[in-house]
């Protein structure tokens, strides 16, 4: 289990990036979602030892993350937001030369570990082509082959299927699911689908503070009853945002749909609704900017 305790971090300028973020994830697949800015990758970057925090811990089994880093890159798989690699060498040869970064120093052994993560990635009848010709989902699933060096216990995967056309993000994310049954694997997201598809547990992060933890399916039912539909004119969403708990707009056949969290029911307008995640991620953070704004 990875164990977060009181974990904070402001940047020069004054920048809150973490306030006294504490979590307890277990092995399988963890979702942290938040908007962007909410301070996710500053947590990935911190578990990742890629940067200090300023007061917290952060444990994984026996080690301290914070203080043993050399033996904690030994167990980790990282894939950050922004992956770089070398556009003019082959895959083949890339992942062979992340091998040897990660300490695989047998060329036998090396060369066997290279084609079978390029084989469960779909990638080996790619091997010999140039990164550079490589799609965004093909370097996505690159990147999670480089990750995947050297057996990690923890992987780390930083809003992967950004940008990524249907077809790959599915690709990618039953990958993602099947290397999670074994291990510890942050999905580091504010894609809502992506965690609602794959993770037993998540945690809702903004403005640098964790807002909501648990499991999808009963945060989901604590919300079943509680939401309401209705579709209106653009120029009525003021009142109703001054007048109802608006958790979430989005256009309709040229209206605009707009979703409202009430105990009780509303007027013969709105029509209640199955609450899904997506609901439970907007209610949770328009509570958390209300009470933002309050605060201010």
């Amino acid at each position: 289990m990875l164990k977060i305790e009181n974990l904070s971090k402001t940047y020069p300028g004054g920048v809150h990036a973490l306030k006294n973020v504490s979590l307890e994830i277990p092995r399988g697949m963890f979702g942290l979602l938040g908007p962007n800015g909410a301070g996710k990758s500053t947590l990935m970057r911190t578990i990742a030892t890629l940067q200090e925090a300023d007061e917290g811990t952060i444990s994984f089994g026996d080690l301290d993350v914070l203080k043993d880093k050399e033996e904690v890159r030994k167990i980790l798989g990282y894939l950050p937001q922004e992956f770089g690699v070398y556009p003019r060498i082959s895959a083949g040869r890339m992942l062979d030369h992340f091998a040897v970064l990660k300490g695989l120093t047998n060329a036998k052994d090396r060369k066997s570990v290279v084609e079978h993560l390029l084989q469960m990635t779909n990638l080996y009848e790619k091997r010999k082509q140039n990164l550079s010709t490589f799609s965004g989902g093909m370097k996505q699933r690159f990147g999670i082959a480089q990750a995947l060096l050297g057996d990690p216990r923890l992987i780390i995967v930083d809003e992967p299927t950004a940008g990524l056309d249907p077809e790959e993000r599915n690709r990618f994310l039953n990958l993602l699911s099947e290397i999670g049954e074994n291990v510890v694997v942050i999905l580091s997201t504010h894609i809502v689908e992506d965690v609602s598809d794959l993770c037993q547990r998540l945690a809702v992060i903004s403005d640098g503070t964790v807002r909501l933890t648990g499991e999808p399916g009963e945060i989901v039912d604590k919300l079943q009853g509680k939401i309401w539909r209705k579709l209106i004119d653009k120029h009525e969403l003021e009142s109703h945002h001054a007048e109802l708990a608006v958790i979430s707009t989005r256009w309709q056949a040229g209206q605009m749909e707009i979703h409202v969290f009430s105990d009780e029911a509303l007027d013969s307008g709105f029509e209640q609704v199955d609450a899904d995640l997506k609901d439970a991620y907007f209610s949770t953070l328009n509570v958390a900017e209300a009470n933002v704004a309050e605060a201010a």
